[in-house]
């Protein structure tokens, strides 16, 4: 088993390569976080709930001898709703397209049947290498840590998955980031870069800002409500006679819950949650901008909108 630190040895590639790599895992294995640390800037929302990725985020890692590009796909689990075969789906095809898999597994848990569920599935896909990543290493001590390893070169073994590399992470304590893209980049095929300096995500303005809202209602809300909360923004318009060196962004965008009795939950006492909400929303879109955001917010209900064909449609998915 040839597990990777720091101290491993590097050899510099003379070609430039560019290529998609994708991570895949259970919800909440800190699929998004290390996108995020991997592209340097936040770029897919996270939250400490499960399956809050809905859309595929590409991140984009520029180097000089390489372009990464991360796709972020939905955690992939046993679907209960129509929108969860559609999620399901949506990363079955993503797997199907990219150089490179990444399978994150959280330090501080053990293996379990939605991990084995994923492996088996990886398995079926031959061609394509794959990496374990074993993430949150943070959270664990070293024998933990070393035990978590042993258990997942044995369910490669188990399943007949040789993984190109396994290599522990922190994302947050940003341990080992930089050398997991090192193992990542000679996985990718040699050819120029395919999208320009200095892109981040080619992921459309108003999805990532919709995203941002939608991570900002998510934040304290009861444990039903996380998959009944979608996001869809209506119009973004720069305001009319505003000075240049003034410019103000109007935005205008709508919370969509299931059920009429989930409306108080997001407004709160008084409209406060709702009104914390676009605080915190504003803040990180006004980052991802560049430009002060005016953002105007409502909530309204799309009855079982997760179970409706029609009403996917309309919400983007």
């Amino acid at each position: 088993m040839s597990v990777r630190t720091q101290s491993s040895d590097q050899s510099a590639e003379a070609a430039h390569r560019a290529g998609f790599a994708c991570f895949v895992g259970r919800p909440n294995a800190g699929k998004s976080t290390l996108t995020n640390a991997l592209v340097g800037k936040k770029v897919a929302i996270t939250s400490n709930r499960p399956q809050t990725t809905r859309h595929t985020v590409r991140g984009i890692v520029h180097r000089p001898e390489a372009q990464l590009i991360l796709v972020d796909t939905p955690g992939l689990h046993k679907p209960r709703t129509l929108l969860g075969e559609r999620l399901n789906d949506v990363v079955r095809a993503t797997w199907a397209e990219v150089d490179v898999i990444g399978f994150c597994l959280p330090a501080n848990e053990k293996l379990g049947p939605g991990d084995r569920f994923i492996a088996k599935e990886l398995a079926g896909i031959k061609r394509t290498p794959k990496v374990a990543i074993v993430t949150k290493t943070d959270l664990v001590e070293a024998k933990e840590l070393a035990e978590q390893l042993i258990a997942i070169d044995q369910l490669g073994r188990e399943l007949g998955i040789e993984w190109a590399e396994i290599v522990p992470v922190s994302a947050v304590g940003d341990q080992q980031v930089e050398l997991l893209a090192d193992l990542l980049v000679p996985l990718l095929p040699e050819g120029p870069a395919l999208y320009p300096e200095g892109d981040l995500t080619d992921e459309p303005e108003q999805v990532m800002v919709a995203e941002l809202i939608r991570e900002a209602a998510l934040e304290g809300v009861r444990d039903e409500l996380p998959h009944s909360i979608a996001v869809v923004v209506e119009e973004m318009l720069p305001r009319e006679d505003r000075p240049a060196e003034k410019p103000l962004l109007d935005i205008h965008a709508n919370i969509y819950i299931e059920r009429p009795s989930q409306k108080g939950i997001i407004i709160g006492p008084k409209g406060r949650r709702l009104k914390d909400v676009g605080i915190k929303s504003r803040k990180q879109i006004e980052a991802l901008l560049g430009t002060p955001v005016f953002l105007d917010l409502h909530v309204k209900v799309a009855k079982d909108w997760q179970r409706d064909p029609k009403q996917l449609r309309k919400l983007g998915f």
